[in-house]
């Protein structure tokens, strides 16, 4: 289950030049001009993962496979775009089926790059873009409602789902998030929302874009990033989008070296994917044969049957057991066959609740 995650801000804050540093490419264009990016970009990426790499080099198969997470680039967002000003507007349709959306917001001063509102305030640039994520959530909530509505009239037990979208309306028109909207086991809402996918109800990362020389340095621009993450738990990333697009066309050791020149231990990608798997609540573990090694995402708390349906389905329909190793005592003993002659791997059934870094061998039956 491939994260999706959805690249949002207003124009000119560096979000395609971000798309190619976290995938590597060049396929977004990246320009000094408002909605530069006209079509939306989307990148499928391998997440980076050390674990894998050393499962593989004990196991040693001809094939090492990683999770992946796809990001979809949009163009710009600005004031007005839900009445139809800019272009971002009509793409956002596109990031609905995504699991989280990457807020890019400007913290740096450049009087080279234009800024669509004239200067750099990220408290008023996130306002903005997310005052038309509402709107634009009010838009497909109003469509929904007129359906069902219409239906209601004939059907009854309809009404109720008519009264908590009406509710939900009202908490959309106050300015408040989708997220933020109270829900219980058995809401009547809760059947709209998982229809609707609405953008404010997507876990938010915000990505503070800083210029080279501000990284790692007090910034009050990214200081008010903070607070108006932490208003609602959203993590935060901090990232020189420009440096990260250097490092597209470099080896590993390279790019090591050059974050490393910056006092860096890992790139935007791995942050990203990292506040990526947090706030999703994902985890990842992996399974070897012969011919190869490979990384799963799945959703922590999962037990071992619904982890082997992410493999394939007859793996959940005929789970027998999991054969487990944790991945530090698969490391530290050399593969699954000394962990089993050191009684460590062990065996379990329908309720094992998988761990981050477990390497599992499945058995199913026919």
């Amino acid at each position: 289950m491939a994260l999706g995650v959805g690249i949002v801000g207003l124009p000119n804050v560096g979000k395609s030049t971000l798309f190619n540093a976290l995938t590597r490419t060049q396929q977004a264009a990246a320009e000094n001009y408002p909605f530069c990016t006209i079509e939306p970009n989307k990148a499928t990426v391998p997440v980076p993962d050390g674990r894998l790499e050393k499962i593989a080099a004990v196991c040693r198969p001809p094939t090492v496979i990683h999770a992946t997470v796809e990001f979809l680039d949009i163009a710009g967002l600005v004031r007005g775009a839900s009445k139809g000003e800019g272009l971002g507007n009509q793409f956002l349709a596109n990031i609905r089926e995504t699991d989280a959306i990457l807020h890019v917001v400007r913290c740096f001063e450049d009087e080279d790059v234009v800024h669509v509102e004239g200067g750099v305030d990220p408290a008023r640039d996130i306002g903005v873009v997310e005052t038309e994520l509402i709107l634009a959530d009010l838009q497909t909530l109003d469509k929904r409602l007129d359906r069902v509505g219409r239906q209601a009239r004939a059907d009854v037990a309809l009404r109720k789902d008519v009264e908590a979208m009406d509710a939900l309306k009202r908490h959309l028109d106050a300015g408040k998030p989708a997220s933020a909207f109270p829900r219980a086991e058995g809401d009547p809402i809760l059947p709209a929302l998982a229809e609707l996918q609405l953008l404010t109800d997507k876990r938010a990362i915000y990505c503070a874009n800083v210029a080279e020389a501000g990284l790692g340095k007090p910034d009050p621009h990214v200081d008010a990033v903070k607070r108006h993450a932490a208003q609602t738990g959203a993590e935060v990333v901090v990232i020189a989008a420009r440096m990260e697009a250097e490092l597209a066309g470099m080896s590993d050791a390279e790019r090591a070296e050059f974050l490393a020149s910056y006092g860096l231990q890992e790139s935007g990608l791995d942050q990203t994917v990292r506040q990526a798997y947090r706030a999703l609540d994902r985890i990842s573990f992996f399974t070897h044969n012969e011919k190869e090694a490979r990384a799963w995402t799945i959703r922590r708390g999962w037990k071992a049957p619904r982890a082997a349906g992410v493999i394939h389905t007859d793996f959940e329909k005929g789970f027998i057991r999991a054969e487990v190793v944790h991945f530090g005592d698969y490391i530290r003993l050399g593969g699954e066959a000394a962990c089993r002659h050191a009684g460590i791997l062990h065996v379990e059934g329908k309720e094992y609740e998988v761990r981050d870094g477990d390497v599992i061998r499945f058995l199913f039956g026919a």
